[in-house]
């Protein structure tokens, strides 16, 4: 039903401008979106194609920063793929439906917003922060996601959208990939890729997690990122995989059996453990390859950074370490390679890993064993190498072990 309102687009357009001003490496896609009028809309929202719904009362009666906020909020559900994550996330646990949809939209707020104001841009009015539910900051969608539920405490946020560009549910007032203003999916990477290059020439000026976005922007998925992935989660997936026997609730069977208690199968988060190779002989840049595939298999896992450790490894293996941001874990060595080292660490571990991934060029001697967890080898592309004597051709992976080539 129409307000009467009509869009003060000269106060949107300078709260836009306003934004800019604020987050200059964001001005390019903050001017990629395209405005559309809605009375439909409870404030702004965006589409998966880069269309920005704007109510014109919110305009209306909100202060110009705080609108510059939103702005900056909106279009940080597109930079950050939202949309795509929510389906990816709503596909891979079998969920759905606006309830579902709502909780992404909070987790994908809980992100952005947990770092995205101040040096000039207010905390919007209602807006969600995770401190709200006694949340930590600076997590994944993904991660918030496992942390909280609807209910009494979210029941404050019901009347949030922002669009289907938040959370992947088409909304009745969607455009759609056909309607005017939309951006293909080559021209949303573009706009992506120049937000990056924006961002990685201000050091310093810039919050973490927009350069965590920035570095993962330069290092798009790759076909071999996704059999990583997919590796990864077919191993923990495996049966037994994640299964214990605990004494904390006895077996139904006990019943039959007076006076003899019988452990119950407990299934714990699947542990993975990633042993990268900093031999000599591996180059700082895959290296830096090596940490974005070990963030990349804390979200195969579901955002489970506390599932995943991480041990470097040249000739000697090095203290294990949990993964809590990728770019904190210290790779030390240089020396030779012999990742059995690696693996003997790996599985000294407690609890044992279900899953041990190896990261090498591959120079390095093997276990002559199959450890007794499923094995995935990721290995740095080599070419031949030539001596006076002979071509060094080194030892291949073991048959055991799933090998990804990556790069």
């Amino acid at each position: 039903m129409s307000t009467g309102t009509e869009l003060d687009r000269e106060k949107l357009f300078a709260a836009r401008l306003y934004a800019t001003r604020a987050r200059p490496y964001l001005a390019t896609a903050l001017f990629a979106l395209h405005p559309v009028e809605s009375q439909r809309v409870p404030t702004m929202a965006v589409d998966r194609h880069w269309r920005c719904y704007v109510s014109p009362s919110f305009v209306d009666r909100t202060p110009l920063a705080e609108l510059a906020s939103v702005w900056v909020h909106e279009v940080s559900h597109l930079l950050r793929d939202h949309h795509g994550r929510g389906d990816r996330y709503a596909a891979r646990h079998e969920v759905d439906g606006a309830g579902e949809r709502l909780r992404m939209n909070i987790a994908g707020d809980f992100e952005i917003n947990d770092d995205a104001y101040g040096d000039g841009l207010p905390f919007p009015a209602g807006a969600v922060h995770p401190a709200r539910l006694g949340l930590d900051t600076g997590l994944l969608m993904e991660e918030y996601l496992r942390r909280f539920s609807l209910g009494g405490l979210t029941q404050q946020w019901a009347w949030l959208d922002c669009g289907s560009g938040a959370d992947g549910r088409t909304r009745e007032w969607d455009l759609g990939p056909g309607g005017s203003h939309g951006l293909s999916s080559e021209e949303r990477d573009r706009v992506r890729f120049r937000v990056a290059q924006g961002i990685q020439g201000l050091p310093g000026d810039v919050p973490d997690g927009w350069k965590r976005w920035a570095e993962e922007a330069f290092h798009p998925p790759q076909p071999w990122r996704q059999l990583l992935g997919a590796a990864v989660r077919s191993a923990i997936s495996a049966a037994g995989a994640g299964d214990d026997y605990a004494y904390a609730r006895p077996a139904r069977r006990s019943a039959s059996l007076p006076g003899v208690v019988l452990p119950s199968l407990r299934h714990r988060p699947p542990g993975v453990t990633v042993v990268i190779d900093t031999s000599g002989s591996v180059s700082d840049a895959e290296l830096g390859s090596a940490l974005l595939e070990v963030a990349a298999i804390g979200r195969s896992l579901g955002g489970r950074r506390d599932a995943v450790r991480v041990i470097s490894c040249d000739a000697a293996a090095r203290v294990a370490v949990p993964l809590c941001r990728a770019e904190s874990i210290p790779l030390v060595g240089g020396g030779g390679t012999d990742l059995r080292a690696g693996f003997r660490q790996a599985l000294r571990g407690l609890p044992r890993p279900d899953v041990i991934v190896a990261l090498t060029d591959g120079q390095t001697p093997w276990p002559e064993q199959q450890p007794p967890c499923r094995t995935v080898v990721g290995l740095f592309p080599r070419p031949p190498q030539h001596s006076e004597d002979h071509d060094y051709v080194p030892e291949t992976p073991p048959d055991w072990s799933r090998v990804v080539r990556i790069g």
